[in-house]
């Protein structure tokens, strides 16, 4: 006899294999949407690397990390908020515009839960090293003056492929500071304090620290808790964030000629 319905069984089996093999793609699928997410934070770091690498070529020098001595208005309009944010030009108000939040400024990987960060392009995108892209004017602060004055150039390093240019950051702007074990005042915005780390550090778990960032800066933004680092030559590196970390022992100083030209 001829039957042209499957049986209970039959169904169940099929069922049961689907379930199974959904089970075993979508953490497949997971990891490929994180990977590409990585690939195409490379991607936008790369095309900021040339961008910068242009800068310098042009103007002897890398631009200001930040700079609030420019009265015009920055090529797309001021960014941040007046309460948390220092007002002026960025650095990456010298090299393109912006207003497309497509662009080469925003990491996919980003993890923000709360809103009011994620919509603000100074948080959780990619920091320029403050040691190379200095401040036009410091803040009262503890910092002195170390990360304020002219921004150096490429030619001003004598290892450019070993100073760190640009990072996967919390905020727009990063330093040994940062990324060091010693108790020593990190940055000198105490309303950013909370965004001024590395993803996926281990130091991070002593920092202060919002609920909105506190996955991304624990677990880390890409996989494997690994950052990309642009270098001051141009090239790129794929690294564990943990090898960034500045270490402090005995007044020794270890890993800070990777920050500080």
């Amino acid at each position: 006899m001829n039957r042209n319905a499957f049986t209970l069984i039959e169904l169940l089996v099929v069922i049961a294999i689907v379930a199974i093999l959904i089970s075993i793609i979508t953490p497949a699928m997971r990891a490929a949407k994180k990977q590409a997410r990585t690939v195409i934070c490379s991607s936008n770091q790369a095309q900021l690397a040339l961008k910068l690498s242009m800068y310098d070529n042009d103007n002897s020098s890398f631009p200001y990390g930040f700079n609030d001595q420019n009265t015009a208005i920055p090529p797309g309009g001021g960014v941040g908020n007046i309460v948390d944010d220092r007002l002026g030009w960025w650095w990456f108000h010298y090299i393109q515009d912006t207003t497309d939040k497509k662009s080469d400024l925003w990491c996919p990987s980003r993890k923000f839960s709360d809103l009011s960060i994620k919509a603000n392009i100074l948080c959780g995108n990619y920091g320029i090293n403050r040691s190379v892209c200095k401040d036009s004017s410091g803040l009262v602060g503890n910092l002195g003056n170390e990360f304020v004055g002219k921004s150096l150039s490429m030619g001003h390093i004598r290892q450019p492929s070993q100073v760190l240019l640009l990072t996967d950051s919390g905020y727009s702007q990063v330093s040994w500071r940062a990324a060091t074990n010693a108790v020593s005042p990190h940055f000198n915005n105490p309303r950013r304090e909370i965004n001024f780390y590395i993803p996926g550090m281990e130091i991070n778990k002593s920092r202060p620290l919002t609920a909105g960032s506190f996955t991304e800066a624990i677990t880390g933004r890409h996989p494997k808790r690994t950052v990309n680092v642009i270098f001051v030559d141009g090239h790129l590196e794929r690294i564990k964030a943990d090898e960034l970390t500045v270490s402090i022992t005995s007044g020794v100083y270890k890993n800070l000629s990777l920050w500080k030209p």
